[in-house]
C-alpha cells in the first residue's frame, strides 16, 4: 500500500458573497502533494492562489470539496472532520505575505507562543525559540518588538513561528515578500 499524500485536495470550490455580490474565488482545485516534495503555486493575481492555500491551511473552509492531511480527511466542505484550530497547531505550518506577528509581544515570545498553545512548557518553549530564532539569524533581536525589526527580519521570525512544532505540513503564501 502506497504511502499517504502529504496533501491531497478534491474538487474545492470558494464563493464569496452571493446573488450580484457573489465571487467565485476557486473552482474545482484538485491537488496532490507527496510527501517530501516542494510545489509551487504559480498563477495570475485574483487567480486564487492564496485562497487554495488558506483552505488547505485550515484558515478558511472551502464552499464545497475535501482536504486531506497525510491522508486524513480534515475538511468536508463547509464541514470540519477535526477541531481545525487545534489540527493547525499540531501539524501544520504557515508563512502569511506579511509577517502577521504579535505587535506587543517581542520576535522571541511571538514564536514560543505557538509552542506555548501547544501545550510545550515555557522553558523548553523559549529554549526551541531561542534556537529557530538563532537558525534563521535574528537571535540577537529577539527581545525587539515586531515594529523594531526590518521587513525581513519579521518575515524570519515568521518563519521561525510556522516551524516551531515541527509541523507535518508547511505552506508559504508568497513567503519571501517582505
Amino acid at each position: 500500500m502506497s504511502e499517504p499524500l502529504a496533501i491531497e485536495t478534491r474538487q474545492l470550490n470558494k464563493v464569496y458573497g452571493s446573488g450580484h455580490t457573489e465571487v467565485v474565488a476557486l473552482r474545482q482545485a484538485t491537488l496532490q502533494v507527496p510527501k517530501g516534495k516542494v510545489v509551487a503555486l504559480l498563477g495570475p493575481s485574483g487567480s486564487g492562489k492564496s485562497t487554495l492555500l488558506t483552505i488547505i491551511g485550515l484558515v478558511i473552509t472551502p464552499t464545497s470539496g475535501q482536504v486531506l492531511i497525510n491522508g486524513q480527511l480534515v475538511v468536508d466542505g463547509a464541514h470540519a472532520k477535526t477541531d481545525l484550530r487545534s489540527y493547525r497547531r499540531r501539524h501544520i505550518g504557515f508563512v502569511f505575505q506579511k509577517a502577521n506577528l504579535i505587535p506587543f509581544l517581542s520576535a522571541i515570545e511571538n514564536v514560543q507562543v505557538a509552542l506555548e498553545l501547544n501545550g510545550v512548557g515555557a522553558g523548553k518553549a523559549r529554549g526551541r525559540a531561542m534556537e529557530l530564532l538563532k537558525n534563521f539569524g535574528v537571535l540577537e533581536r529577539s527581545s525587539d518588538m515586531p515594529a523594531r525589526l526590518s521587513g525581513g527580519e519579521q518575515q524570519r521570525v515568521a518563519i521561525a513561528r510556522a516551524l516551531a512544532n515541527d509541523p507535518q505540513v508547511l505552506l508559504g503564501d508568497e513567503p519571501t515578500a517582505a
